[in-house]
């Protein structure tokens, strides 16, 4: 037998109610009283909206018999005097509880079927049968929570500690947004009580949605930890029946956030029918249980603009701040609290939000790389400046002057960097994150990349469902290892190895921010995969003139040098990496020395850097001709 879950609960000021509720309490348990002494006895007026006591009658169908022992067990843990008046009608001044024995005795209608396990007193713990006695003469206590709940008192259940958490307050959800809660009320209210599952957005955003779609209800919202459900059938099944006990009492709707394995979630939602809803950064499965699929849209451009003036006011850097970040209403008030109405402060809240969860794959790269730093031939250079530029103007081009026109994909800044070894790649990514001033995340593909069926994907989608606000760069070092020319299918794993690419590729479309991969061999990656990147840069070997300018950065203006010839340091063939490698042993070998910096420093560098290459002496001597 399932509890009958009520829909919605009347608006009503809060402390009146508690208060008249108090009052119908008491005048209940003294209409008890007058009936286990045998005197005339008056049931209180009905209340609207209805008592504690008659609700929860309602919900779990209780006899007249079932809700006077329900009232008995309570009125011994509120009033000293039922205590004495159940040792009077047991004719033993020991026997100061409640029994089965003797509700059957004292209370009209009485009927055995009320303590059996299957009746909804045991059934749903609203009382417990103490143990090792006899059932007739077995103390009967109220459950607390349900005790706490005919105060009027709104409380977690005990039993639920550790396993729940309450949400305290609705975030703010956007008008866009406020469908979506709509749908769920519809789900908590249909016949068929179904499972909203929430995807979209991001997570703080699917829980403010719930919690708006809980309100509405006059409902709070509890949210429940996939990982926290039993593997084991019984306790999961007790869990089930807590869940859905709670619901019965008006009081709670769950949301259970997401988990890869939802097998657990769909046996434990299958075999309760409290108010349940899922948040999922995918579509869940669940077999089981009949579902309504609600896709929760992240705010738009628009929106977020009125979020941030509400939040900090309209002298704030909002453009930019939309235009680099993807925000939703919680995360936005969070780094304006936590910015204090500080413009630089905002905007290194905004760049914090996702930096504890992107850390699992990714590792962030501090720089201070400008422009002036970078030497490439002007056509690369160029492209790169269009890059930062895309990213800037992004909510300018495609939503307010309307160039997405419907596309949800291909909207960010893709960008494949090829080139040799040590030709600046990484450097660029540096220069571009530090340009538009977000974080720049390096992701480590070899650990990403898994040999485990399905354990990929996995990994990758942490690492853009942390990113997708648009917070960070991300930079895919060697990128050619996974997109290498497209596997022949042999076997079930060449078949997946091909899944996992069009996963990244899927994922780099939708990706809001800006994504760069990097090869050191450029002809390696299919062609297939370039139609898809929006931005191609090859970093070529530098000439002896751009050498000659990495050159003169190489060694800031503390380090003591003497007599270096650029002109001839530049002649020895060496890439951006290579030489600033080879600086910096010179000033170790200069230092060791105990002099400045000096040309047979720079050549027994250049020496090392040969030997540690595994390349000859040779390849780094100055060029023929020079």
């Amino acid at each position: 037998m399932a509890a009958s879950v009520s829909t919605e609960e009347p608006a009503v000021d809060e402390q009146s109610w508690v208060e008249a509720n108090q009052a119908y309490l008491v005048a209940s348990l003294a209409d008890l009283s007058a009936t286990m002494r045998s005197e005339p006895s008056v049931r209180p007026a009905e209340m609207e909206p209805p008592a504690a006591l008659e609700t929860l009658c309602a919900s779990f169908g209780l006899s007249a018999f079932e809700r006077a022992v329900l009232l008995l067990c309570a009125g011994v843990e509120l009033d000293a005097r039922f205590a004495s008046l159940c040792a009077e009608a047991a004719g033993d001044p020991n026997r100061r509880w409640p029994t089965f024995g003797l509700a059957l005795a004292t209370l009209p209608g009485a009927h055995w079927s009320a303590l059996t396990p299957d009746g909804a007193l045991r059934r749903w713990r609203l009382i417990e049968v103490a143990e090792h006695s006899p059932l007739t003469t077995a103390e009967l206590r109220i459950d607390e929570r349900v005790l706490h709940h005919l105060t009027g008192l709104r409380v977690t259940d005990a039993k639920l500690t550790g396993i729940v958490s309450p949400v305290e307050t609705a975030a703010p959800i956007t008008p866009g947004q406020r469908p979506s809660a709509h749908e769920l009320v519809n789900a908590w209210r249909s016949a068929e009580q179904l499972v909203g599952v929430l995807t979209g957005a991001d997570r703080s955003t699917r829980i403010a949605v719930a919690a708006h779609a809980a309100q509405d209800l006059g409902l709070r919202l509890s949210l429940l930890e996939a990982t926290t459900i039993p593997a084991a059938v019984g306790a999961r099944d007790e869990l089930a029946r807590l869940l859905e006990r709670e619901s019965a009492l008006g009081t709670t709707a769950f949301l259970v956030e997401g988990h890869d394995d939802w097998s657990l979630v769909d046996a434990l939602v299958a075999t309760s029918a409290a108010r349940i809803a899922v948040s999922a950064d995918e579509s869940a499965v669940l077999p089981r249980c009949p579902t309504l699929s609600i896709e929760v849209p992240a705010p738009t451009a628009t929106e977020q603009r009125e979020l941030w003036r509400t939040a900090v006011g309209p002298d704030a850097p909002i453009e930019e701040l939309v235009a680099a970040f993807d925000l939703s209403a919680t995360v936005i008030g969070t780094a304006a609290t936590a910015a204090g109405g500080d413009s630089d402060a905002l905007w290194s809240a905004c760049r914090a939000v996702d930096r504890p969860r992107l850390t699992a794959h990714a590792r962030r790269i501090e720089s201070t790389a400008q422009w002036d730093d970078l030497v490439l031939p002007a056509p690369q250079r160029r492209t790169l400046e269009m890059l930062v530029a895309h990213a800037r103007h992004r909510v300018q081009v495609y939503d307010d002057w309307g160039l997405r026109m419907g596309r949800s994909a291909g909207l960010g800044s893709t960008a494949l960097f090829g080139g040799p070894s040590g030709t600046g790649k990484t450097f660029a990514a540096e220069v571009i994150a530090n340009e538009i001033g977000l974080d720049l995340y390096r992701v480590d593909l070899s650990a990403v990349v898994s040999k485990y069926i399905g354990e990929t994907e996995k990994n990758l989608r942490q690492v853009f469902d942390a990113a997708d606000h648009g917070a960070a760069v991300l930079l895919f070092d060697e990128a050619d290892a996974l997109f290498g020319k497209r596997t022949e299918v042999r076997d079930s794993h060449d078949r997946y190895a091909n899944v996992e690419v069009s996963y990244l590729l899927q994922r780099l479309e939708a990706y809001r921010g800006i994504a760069i991969l990097t090869t050191n061999l450029s002809d390696a990656v299919d062609t297939a995969f370039l139609r898809r990147i929006r931005y191609v840069v090859q970093f070529p070997f530098p000439d002896e003139k751009q050498r000659a300018r990495l050159w003169q950065r190489a060694f800031p203006a503390e380090t003591p040098t003497a007599d270096l010839h650029i002109g001839e340091v530049a002649k020895l063939a060496l890439s951006g990496g290579g030489i600033r490698n080879v600086a910096v042993n010179a000033a170790v070998l200069a230092a060791d020395a105990g002099t400045p910096v000096r040309m047979e420093h720079i050549l027994q560098a250049a020496r090392l850097e040969a030997v540690k290459s595994g390349l000859p002496v040779a390849s780094i001597r100055p060029e023929a001709g020079a």
